[in-house]
């Protein structure tokens, strides 16, 4: 069982999840959407709470920030990044895998639907369950 940082960087807000475990079984620790600005406090305060394997990062907007960022903070960690092909639409099924529809949404195919929230840390989930998924 292995312990991943997944980071989904954005222009305006960063994705993060941890998740653990092997190509067989996953599951989520921990994940939220943040601003830049929040985004050194969160990988301190995961760091302190976790021991990671390895990170993986995708490889879209503000990737060199992020693994820069990543570094600096945990300076012995390894990083994988990763291609972001279609990471969008997966996450937007892991979101209402996690979050049952109620009410009218229930009525339209979920793959009709956006989530009304940002779903950036569903992304970075994403990320990590396909490093695993690789080993």
């Amino acid at each position: 069982m292995k312990t991943i940082l997944g980071i989904d960087p954005g222009s305006g807000k960063f994705g993060l999840a941890v998740v653990r475990g092997d190509s067989k079984q996953m599951g989520i620790l921990a994940r939220g959407v943040f601003s830049f600005d929040e985004l050194r406090k969160q990988l301190e305060n995961l760091r302190n709470q976790y021991e990671f394997d390895f990170a993986v990062v995708g490889d879209g907007t503000n990737s060199r920030t992020a693994q820069e960022l990543l570094r600096e903070i945990m300076p012995s960690i390894a990083i994988l990044i990763l291609d972001e092909k279609d990471t969008s639409i997966r996450a937007r099924e892991k979101y209402w895998e996690v979050t049952p529809r109620r009410g009218w949404r229930r009525f339209i195919p979920s793959s009709l639907q956006v989530p009304p929230v940002a779903i950036d840390d569903f992304v970075a989930v994403i990320l990590a369950e396909r490093a695993l998924s690789v080993e």
